[in-house]
């Protein structure tokens, strides 16, 4: 077996670190910097704090970003960069605002819309301008990787961008920044960094430190989640899911996500689901069809690894602690039409799909929707 592995982003762990924007500012020999905030921040005082907090080496912010940052957003946040000369770009927030900054970061020094590399497999340009990560959830992992999940809504389409470019060059996880998350976005977010570690580990580009991390990872989600979203004031709870997201983006940043992550983007552009959840809803279903394939036996001793008896034993405990997170277990309230349950089956077959170990066929796709409608 031969792998590679490649973790470039320094990474600051621990309460109150948030307030290192200007040392890490001077590290990197940078001046003039762009907050990317997400709207909610603009209102509760938070991009007021961390601006103060900066001491000056942050000059100007941006917050016009919705939940599934659009291109046009992106654009937008370029030609802020552009105007204001700024020199480096922090991002704060859940992965809105770090899927926006990190592209805005790159495609501002060239003349260049997101568009020429959204979908169409054109390489993006190495160059970018420093970026400093601050994740406010305990979920995406993007703070430590190399994506950027962008949507077009005028043309339909939600897809990552990949690029070495996108590491930040420092990740800041302060766990005080996600005491006020509401249950709902702490289960959805929860859930999601359950996904990364197991997508990551039975992905077919796996390798053994990414594997380590996606076992570390998983076993914190089963410990934490649940106390998380039931005592939000759970600090020791909090922090550990703040650990086991950091871990899990390391986890699946290099083998990449498969199957769950594939059928998650239909599910959040045609029918709103939001991309947790909507990885979490199909991530029971894939553990299983992935444990009768060849590499089942890896997904047997991870199940194990964690105390459960076997991957369906595990698989059993998914679907139960999506239902008390109240995640959604099935699509019933949609009352999909079968026409759209062949829009689902066909906008599945996304890249990330052909990163699964067992091949996933329309007619496996076809029967998990209608079992699901």
């Amino acid at each position: 077996m031969e792998w590679n592995y490649t973790q470039p982003v320094n990474i600051r762990f621990g309460k109150g670190r948030r307030k290192e924007i200007k040392e890490l500012s001077e590290s990197l020999c940078a001046k003039n910097g762009l907050l990317v905030a997400d709207p909610f921040f603009f209102t509760n005082g938070l991009v007021d704090e961390i601006l103060e907090q900066s001491n000056g080496a942050l000059v100007a912010s941006f917050g016009e970003l919705s939940p599934n940052p659009d291109v046009t957003e992106v654009d937008a946040c370029a030609d802020v960069i552009r105007e204001k000369n700024i020199g480096f770009v922090v991002a704060l927030g859940g992965g809105s605002s770090m899927d926006c900054a990190k592209a805005a970061a790159s495609i501002a020094l060239t003349e260049d819309s997101i568009r020429k590399y959204h979908g169409t497999g054109v390489t993006m340009p190495q160059e970018h301008l420093p970026l400093i990560a601050i994740p406010t959830t305990a979920g995406t992992g993007s703070e430590v990787t190399c994506v950027a999940v962008l949507s077009d809504h005028a043309n339909g389409k939600k897809s990552p961008i990949v690029s070495d470019g996108f590491f930040p060059d420092y990740a800041i996880i302060d766990p005080e920044l996600t005491y006020t998350m509401p249950p709902k976005v702490t289960a959805g977010t929860g859930i999601d960094v359950l996904s990364h570690a197991l997508e990551g580990f039975w992905s077919k580009g796996h390798q053994p430190v990414c594997d380590a991390c996606a076992l570390h990872a998983a076993d914190l989600v089963f410990k934490y989640l649940y106390r998380a979203y039931e005592n939000p004031s759970d600090e020791e709870a909090r922090e550990k899911m703040c650990e086991a997201s950091l871990i899990a983006g390391l986890a699946f940043t290099l083998p990449k996500t498969t199957a769950s992550h594939a059928c998650s983007f239909p599910l959040t552009n045609l029918h709103h689901i939001p991309h947790g959840e909507a990885c979490g809803l199909t991530l029971d279903y894939f553990a299983r069809i992935n444990a009768k394939g060849s590499e089942g036996w890896r997904i047997d001793d991870f199940a194990k690894r964690l105390g459960f008896k076997d991957t369906n034993d595990m698989a059993d405990a998914i679907h139960e602690l999506k239902e008390k997170l109240h995640l959604r277990n099935d699509l019933k309230d949609l009352k999909l039409s079968e026409e759209q349950i062949a829009d689902l089956v066909r906008i599945s077959r996304h890249p990330n799909l052909y990163n699964n170990p067992v091949d996933i066929t329309d007619e496996m796709l076809d029967e998990m929707y209608h079992n699901m409608a």
